[in-house]
């Protein structure tokens, strides 16, 4: 990225997968773009054996250096005055997936994406969600039919113990975004697990 970019930046309720995103925020700021962190309700309120809800404020607002946006209201102005080159929702729950398909606005991370979708701006999902090849699998495939919307690659995490679970490859977050920024959808998108060091 050569030029300055705003990106919204959403976390939603995967809780297990909040601890994968400082390397992808670092990236993306070291290669020059301004991150306004967006929390969901879930994320914002809620402790769980993976962190308080504290640690994930404090971490985003002092990694970004932005005050976090996390009610219906401030993510409201993002649609009128274009705020974002781009929103990335990461992780991206089934929940708020359905609703993007749905094109049901009624948090913080989905208005943010309605908003950037209005001004005809891209928007990334890294998917994180146990029932990605169950319920979730038609919502995913009208996503990939969408304009403006964008995925990063994904496997499933755990074939046998979860088979319908599906979680994005975090690492290739930069290079999705960077993608999008081109109107392009990074390719493979179906990858094979990696396996654990």
């Amino acid at each position: 990225m050569n030029d300055r970019i705003n990106v919204a930046f959403c976390l939603t309720g995967s809780f297990c997968t909040l601890s994968k995103l400082r390397d992808p925020v670092l990236k993306l700021i070291e290669n020059g773009a301004n991150i306004t962190p967006v929390f969901s309700k879930a994320v914002y309120e809620t402790d769980t054996r993976f962190g308080k809800a504290e640690k994930w404020i404090k971490e985003m607002e002092e990694l970004t250096g932005n005050k976090i946006i996390r009610t219906i209201a401030e993510a409201e102005p993002i649609g009128p005055k274009n705020l974002f080159d781009i929103t990335v929702v990461a992780p991206c729950t089934g929940n708020t997936l359905t609703k993007i398909a749905m094109g049901i606005t009624d948090t913080a991370p989905t208005m943010a994406v309605k908003a950037t979708l209005r001004n005809g701006n891209p928007v990334v999902l890294a998917v994180s969600t146990n029932d990605g090849l169950s319920g979730c699998a038609k919502n995913i495939g009208a996503l990939l039919n969408s304009k403006n919307i964008y995925f990063v690659p994904f496997s499933q995490d755990d074939p046998n113990g979860k088979p319908t679970s599906l979680v994005a490859h975090f690492d290739e977050l930069f290079g999705t975004v960077e993608n999008a920024l081109k109107g392009i959808q990074i390719q493979p998108l179906l990858r094979i697990k990696k396996t654990e060091q």
